[in-house]
This record gives structure tokens, sequence and C-alpha cells, in this order.
């Protein structure tokens, strides 16, 4: 976002959010933001997820439990259809609700909104991962009712979540109630059949799908004194879900249980006659299985051990599991900024909701929100591969492995779509989540085919930064195979002497420019992945004949292909302008007049809100980086020249209307010298979601964003770089920081790396050492040794945002004139 607008540059309102270094609390309760709420205070664990809805259950946003890849399948419905074009949408459920523990005192509900509340305070820790919640009621009749609650969805035991509620009567003796129920609520709707906020009115392609029809078909319901179940099978997708729900609870005072069960609600009312000063409290353990089809007697018999386990190991057995788990996550991702207290808290809330969406997503991928809301549909897109997988292959490399064989495992599904759009190979689906293309609009999704370059870059960067040779040679190198051979098979030769190597009719990561010939950003990656694939076949070739016989059986490879790869690679056409000194977008991009951002009201912005795509199409105007994407990435293949032209020509008409764009253009300002603009834009996507900064929060979890701070971080200030499996370091602190560290896992050891002003050190937390290079120079980190390499600055330094170089003014290579202007509107 070139040109922030006041409404950009919102802040944490720190009297409610006051900045703590490990956790994220509000002190004050408010219905304001709702949504936004919900989403910051979400538990999940990559499996299971958990809106930060109120236990009452009444006041909400919108309702929300999801299991990752849990989905229903619709027929996409074209205006007008043609051959290709996906056919079935796929959109995450939302599953049973057991968040709602309900709590009446003298058969008064506690109802935040209108409660009488002398203290409350909602906190999620990010050390042991529980949302707790602390409040003081005074009722109705003037009775102080103390309740303290706490939620946890577990990151060592995938298919358990775990509430406490606990009721103290400070004053007087009263009749208490506690409604716990497991709730079906049909497409977000409450149990009062009111649709939840974030189905919404207006037109947003960032929002989930209504469903039209009943999703979840009851197919079992029972329940006892302590345990309820539900299980429903979808009504299209055929996927089948057990939840079940144990009760248990602790008080001196009297009380009995009356146990309700229908179709799509299982309930508790537990009725205690409560005495002042006598703690009541309920701990209520929940399992959540599913599959693809599987009966659902199965999946209630896998709740049943999952619950019965639990039994004998103990609440506090799990909680201290938790804590642990999260111990070992800080000690190898914690990024420390000393002196800037804001930025810390949010940077490990950052950091926290990566572990949340990829810990346990084993056999799915990561949905572009988590399992923190519903938006995008639950769909995965490349995000994960360019902005997530970094920061898991860098430091919990087991969970890239996890995310990457999810990739081979939809090897299949993607020949499919390779072949139903004409192509060899394999053809990645833009969004997904049972392997089919869901994209009903092929110019923004089908035709983004840079995604099969995006698995590829992902997976040769974990290969590298792990040597897990076996995972590449059994099932890394299919993807490899299968892409290049879509590359190659995409791409063609032209017969009038020119002996570059094309590719016509995609779309890069800009989603305001779309079907265009030569897109930079796709064939510099395309060209990454072309000569990967050759690389690895020769030395499987090469080193172990009989893997490569193997890969010759499994996929029928020939060796002309990879001449045919290389040759490609070689002479892949990557577009310049030489008149302007800078890198096309694509081949026809400087035809295209500007789009004058700077005088476009900011009531017309998000651009895809207020303008056809037509009309966006025929400018100069980038939604998402694109070219400066592709000079992080492939970084070595631009001097350093050539990224600072480019950058200044194309910082100014970047829109930031997406949240992937300002971690990159982050990482490119700072290495390219604009210091200042670097901060600015890792800070506004440090805050998109704290401070609401795109309005959509309620939504979801922005977690690319996230994990594009971690890049922000690492490879814009710390200046990291893996080019050809050597570690580079060349650091750009920023001026206002005094030290940034952070943690690599590099080949099986632990680096911590330490940027100050003048300094970089390198110590060897765990394994062997590695050899890295710090500004040219090559440093041996050795364990039990710090290697402290002096710094002379921290690169060229311009203040201010590229602005000298006129846009408008430059002429194209015909000699016409580029102008700016405003579209009617």
């Amino acid at each position: 976002m070139s040109h922030p607008t006041a409404d950009e540059q919102r802040t944490v309102d720190r009297t409610r959010f006051p900045a703590e270094p490990w956790r994220l609390v509000e002190s004050t309760f408010s219905t304001e933001d709702l949504g936004v709420a919900e989403t910051l205070f979400a538990v999940a664990n990559g499996y299971l997820g958990m809106r930060g809805n109120v236990e009452e259950g009444r006041e909400s946003h919108s309702h929300g439990t999801f299991v990752n890849g849990f989905h229903e399948t619709w027929p996409i419905r074209h205006a007008e259809n043609a051959y290709g074009f996906a056919k079935v949408g796929q959109t995450i459920v939302n599953v049973p609700d057991t968040k709602v523990i309900r709590l009446y005192v003298d058969d008064e509900p506690l109802l935040l909104p209108v409660a009488d509340l002398p203290s409350y305070e909602r906190a999620l820790d990010l050390r042991d991962g529980v949302l707790r919640r602390d409040l003081l009621w005074r009722t109705p009749s003037g009775k102080r009712v103390r309740v303290r609650t706490e939620r946890m969805v577990s990151l060592a035991e995938r298919h358990l979540a775990v509430m406490t509620l606990e009721v103290t009567l400070l004053d007087d003796d009263a009749p208490v109630a506690i409604s716990s129920q497991i709730l079906n609520r049909q497409d977000g709707q409450d149990e009062y059949h009111v649709p939840a906020a974030s189905l919404g009115e207006g037109f947003d392609p960032r929002r989930t799908e209504q469903f039209e029809e009943r999703v979840l078909q009851p197919r079992t319901q029972w329940g006892d004194d302590e345990r309820l179940v539900l299980a429903y099978r979808c009504t299209n997708s055929g996927m089948t879900l057990a939840v079940a729900a144990d009760h248990h609870l602790t008080t001196n005072d009297e009380w009995d249980v009356r146990t309700q069960v229908d179709a799509d609600l299982a309930k508790h009312v537990f009725r205690i006659d409560a005495h002042a000063g006598e703690p009541i409290r309920l701990t209520k353990t929940v399992s959540y299985h599913t599959s693809r089809g599987v009966p659902t007697r199965e999946l209630v018999d896998r709740c049943r051990r999952t619950l019965d386990r639990v039994r004998v190991s103990g609440i506090e057995h799990e909680m201290t599991r938790q804590r642990e788990w999260l111990d070992d996550f800080w000690e190898r991702s914690d990024v420390e900024i000393a002196g800037q207290p804001e930025v810390q808290q949010a940077v490990r809330w950052n950091l926290f909701q990566l572990a949340q969406a990829t810990t346990r997503a084993e056999g799915a991928g990561v949905p572009a929100k988590g399992l923190t809301g519903s938006g995008y549909s639950g769909h995965y897109f490349w995000d994960t591969e360019i902005y997530v997988l970094p920061f898991l292959t860098y430091t919990s490399p087991r969970y890239a492995r996890n995310a990457l064989r999810f990739r081979y495992q939809m090897l299949d599904a993607a020949r499919r779509r390779a072949k139903e759009l004409s192509q060899r190979g394999a053809l990645f689906p833009w969004r997904t989540i049972n392997g089919e293309e869901a994209s009903a609009y092929y110019a923004a999704g089908t035709a983004q085919y840079h995604i099969d370059a995006d698995i590829s870059y992902a997976l040769v960067q974990y290969i590298r930064a792990t040597n897990d040779r076996d995972f590449l040679r059994r099932e890394g190198v299919d993807i490899l195979v299968e892409t290049a051979r879509m590359w190659e098979d995409l791409g063609f030769w032209r017969a009038n002497g020119d002996d570059n190597f094309h590719i016509h009719g995609v779309t890069g990561p800009d989603e305001y420019t779309t079907v265009v010939n030569d897109n930079l950003f796709t064939n510099v990656m395309a060209r990454f992945n072309l000569r990967a694939a050759a690389y690895v076949v020769e030395r499987m070739r090469d080193d172990h004949p009989e893997d490569y016989a193997a890969l010759v059986e499994r996929l029928g490879l020939l060796s002309h292909e990879v001449t045919a790869w290389l040759h490609a690679a070689d002479h892949m056409a990557i577009p310049y302008a030489e008149n302007i000194g800078i890198h096309p977008q694509d081949s026809h991009f400087f035809e295209r007049e500007i789009w004058d951002l700077a005088a476009t009201p900011p009531d017309k912005r998000p651009l895809l809100l207020h303008y056809h795509p037509l009309v966006i199409y025929r400018y100069q105007v980038i939604k998402q980086a694109d070219v400066v994407l592709a000079l992080f990435l492939q970084g070595k293949h631009f001097t350093p020249e050539q990224k600072r032209a480019d950058f200044e020509y194309y910082d100014p008409l970047t829109t930031g209307d997406s949240t992937l764009s300002g971690v990159v253009q982050s990482i490119v300002a700072a290495e390219v010298g604009y210091h200042e603009l670097a901060l600015e834009y890792f800070t506004s996507s440090l805050f998109v979601d704290l401070a609401n900064l795109h309005d959509n929060a309620a939504d979801g979890v922005h977690v690319a964003s996230a994990g594009g701070t971690w890049g922000a971080l690492v490879y814009g200030f710390g200046g990291m770089r893996d080019y050809d499996g050597v570690l580079t370091f060349d650091p750009r602190l920023p001026e206002e920081w005094d030290a940034l560290t952070f943690r690599i896992t590099w080949q099986g050891s632990r680096l911590r790396v330490t940027v100050t002003a003048d300094a970089l050190e390198l110590v060897a937390e765990t394994g062997d050492g590695a050899k890295v290079t710090v500004r040219g120079e090559e440093v041996v980190v050795v364990p039990g040794e710090a290697a402290r390499v002096a710094l002379d600055g921290q690169g060229a330094r311009f203040a201010g945002r590229p602005g000298l170089r006129a846009l408008a003014g430059n002429r194209r290579e015909d000699g016409t004139l580029i102008t700016a202007k405003v579209p009617h509107s």
C-alpha cells in the first residue's frame, strides 16, 4: 500500500488491549467489534479451531468451530459455462459447537452486553495456549458472582479440546444452573435461527458461501449423565463427523443433572444449590473426529477412546503437555525485538497464529484463514508455500514436510486438471480443499499457473534446509518432474528466429492484471522449477541409480525430457524495457496507462469492491507484489541496481489491497535501502488483524500475512537469503530497534542470530553448527562458541518512499507517453 489512508493507520487501543509480552489481553468487554475479537482470541491446533465466541453463546458476530478439510461440496453455477471451468465448489463446514456453557443465577442469565461487570479480563496466553476469562458479575438482584473460564484446543492431542467454568457466589446463597451444550448450527446461524453477521450483506469475494440446504445429516445422537455424542454425514461430500463431550462437576454443594439429546442439540443442565464462598467447577472435555466417509459409528468409537484416555491421564496432565509443547515451540521459533514492547507482543501473536494453523494439520493443507474463521471458504492457496512454509522449514521442519506431503497426495488430481486444460504433467489448483480446482473465476484463479512453481520452490527450499533426501527421492521428485513437464509443454518457441521460450495466457500473483503473456514472476519461477527438476533427476541418475530406475518406471520419464527442461530454462523470456530500465510485469504491461492511486478517493478502496475487473485490467495498477516478489524469491538473477529501479517503479503502483503484499514490499524495501518504508510496511502487516486494517479480520486471521511478518523480520531486517543451499546474511536493522534475535534450523542445527547496529552474532544452540556467509565473509559456527561479525552500517539508506521517478511521463519503446488517470466511477 504505497499511500496508507487514515483507516490504514489505525492502531490498537492500548487502554483496552495493553501491550504484554506473552499475552493478548482484553480489559473491557465490547460489542462494537465482536467479529474481530472472536478472531483474535480463537484457539486452534491445525486440525480443530474454535473462534473466540463467549461461552454464553448469545453475543456473537459469527459462531465458529472448524475442522481442517471438513467440507461440503456444491455445484458451481456459471452464468455462461465453458469447457474446463471448475465444476464443484468446496466450502468448510461450521461443525457442531461445543463452546456453549451458559450460566444462570437466580434463573437470570449471564449476558455480557447488559451485565453489570465491575471487573473483566479475557486473555490469550501465548505460553500455554489457553484462553482465560475472569470477570465479576453483579446480578440484577445485587449478588456478586466470580466467573472464571478456560478454553484450550490441544496442540499435543490432535482431537481434543478442554473447557472449564468456575463459579463462586461471593455474598449470598442462590440457585445456580449451568447448561453445557453441543449445538449444531446450520451454516453459521444461532439456535434462534438468526444468520451470523459474517454472512453479511453486499458483495465481498473474500467471504464464504452460504449453503442453500441442510449440510449435516444426523446419524447418531445419545447421552448419559457424563457423556454426550452427536454424529453427522455431509449431504453432498459424504464426509462424516462425530463429536463427544465429557462433563465433570466438582462442588461441595448439592446438585443434580438433566440430559437432553436430539438431532441438533445435546446438553447437560446442572442445577446446584449454591452457597456463598463455595466454588463450583465444571470441566468439559471434547473430542472431534472426521473422515472422508467411514461410518459415523467408527468415529464415535474414536471419540470415546480419546476421551477415555483423558479421563485416565487427567486435565492437568493435558495442560502440562500443552505448556511443554509451546515451551519447545518458542525455544526454536521465538523472535525477540529489544525495546519494542508493542511490536514484541504482536510478533508473538502472529507466530502463535502460525502454530495454531499448521501444527496438527497432518493430511490437510493450511487454510488461508487457518481455523479462526470461514473466510475464503476454508480453501488452501499458494499462500502456504510462499508465505507460511519458510517459517515452518526453518523452525519446525516436520510440519513443513507434512504440508508438502499433502501437496504430493494431491498430485493425481493435479494431473487430471492438467489434462483437462490440455497440458502434460500436473497443474495444481489455485484454490482447493479436496485437490480439485474450486475457483469459479478462471482469469484470477485457474490462470495462476505459477502455483506449480511455488510448490516446487517450497519443496526445494525444504530439501536444502533439511537434507531430507528420503522424502525427495520417494515423493518430492514426482512433484518436480510433473510440474516441469507442465512448464515445458505450456511454453513455446517462436519460428521467427526468436530464441526465447515464452509462456502465454497466464496470471501472475497480481490479480489486477490477468491472462497475460510472459508474466515476469511466472517465467522466473518456471525457470527455477525446470532447473530444479533437471538437477534432482540428474543427481538421482548419477548417485542413486536404483531410485532413478524406480522414478523412470513410475513416471515414464525419458532422458530427452530433462534436456528439454534445461533448454527451456536457459532461454526463458524475461521481459525487460531497455528504454525505461525496468522489468515489465508482463510483455504488454507498459502498453497500459497508469492508475493514479494518489488521486483515487479512499472510499473507492479496495478497488476490487468498487470497479469491474475489466476496468482494473486496463491499467498499470497492482493488487499485490508481483515483480517485487520475484526480486525477492529469485534475487540472485537481478542486480542491485535492477532491484532498486524495479522497486521504485512498482511500489507507487501497488494498492496493498491484498495482505500478501506489504510483507514482500518490506523485505525488498529493506534490501534496496528504503529503511523507513520497510518498517512501515512491516508494521502495517504485523497489525493487519490486531488493528483490523483491512476491515475483514472478523472473517479470520490472515495466516499468510502472519507468515510474511516472520519473513520480513528474518529476510528483510535479518537479511537472510538461502540461494543454492548457501545461507547468507546481509542485515538491515531498523534505526529504531536496539537488537533483533531469531532462530533458524539449518541442516540439523539450530542457530540463534542476533543483529545489532554494529554486529551480527551467531550461536549454535543445538546440533553440530554450520557454515554461513555474512556480507561475503564465510563464518563457521561451532557449538559453545559465539561467532561475531562486525557490521559497517546497515546498507544504503533512503528516506521516504519512491517518488523521484516520474512514472507518468516515461515513454514506451514506440515513443508514446505513459499517462496517469483515475477511471470514472
